[in-house]
């Protein structure tokens, strides 16, 4: 049995990759639709609340924006500014889709994401973007309590699948040091930048066959 890790951003979808070149940013024009300066965005929300609470499931998403907003220049309705990010940070990558499409017709492929990610967004990948017709599950890091490349976020996946003699998981992530941290707890993982990259993993190149 074969089981295949996904990340979200800069791999399944095409946003915030590790590569700056490689990057589609969703808040690019914030401070036109909300007022909002992206880098006063970055200091006050996300390098702050949004990585040390909000994506480790200690925080809501809503409740700290709700906060945060007024104070950098956006006193409207937080859910509007929710359903604005969850929307312009949607393009997924159809060229992966469309090979994830025909690895979960496989008999013995397992399908998962594994992302740092808060739970509303996780719920838009799967319900509104549909990805749950390809993926058995979401690990996002809101669901397990640490981010990546933490050990511990490993660990409660391998401990939710379990560990099973014969079990083999790749995975492709866009960011190195993840990677690194997959490879030392010994997945067979895989930096990705494109759709080429699945053929890494010698298996899914004889799958696909690419």
């Amino acid at each position: 049995m074969t089981y295949i890790f996904f990340d979200v951003d800069g791999v399944l979808i095409n946003g915030y990759h590790a590569k700056p070149e490689l990057r589609h940013c969703w808040d690019e024009h914030i401070e036109r639709d909300f007022g909002v300066k992206r880098q006063d965005f970055f200091e006050h929300y996300i390098s702050g609340v949004f990585i040390q609470e909000v994506l480790v499931g200690k925080a809501g998403l809503l409740e700290t924006l709700s906060s945060v907003l007024p104070r950098i220049g956006y006193s409207g309705d937080a859910q509007a500014f929710v359903d604005y990010w969850l929307q312009s940070d949607a393009r997924l990558n159809q060229d992966l889709i469309a090979q994830i499409a025909k690895l979960s017709t496989q008999p013995d492929v397992n399908l998962y994401i594994a992302t740092n990610q808060e739970h509303n967004r996780a719920h838009y990948l799967m319900e509104n973007l549909g990805l749950k017709q390809y993926f058995n599950d979401i690990y996002h890091s809101a669901r397990i309590g640490h981010i990546k490349p933490v050990p511990a976020y490993f660990v409660a996946i391998a401990a939710d699948i379990g560990m099973d003699a014969g079990r083999e998981i790749i995975f492709f992530d866009d960011t190195q040091k993840v990677v690194d941290a997959a490879n030392d707890f010994g997945w067979q993982a895989h930096q990705f930048d494109s759709v080429k990259d699945l053929a890494k993993a010698p298996q899914l190149a004889q799958l696909l066959k690419l």
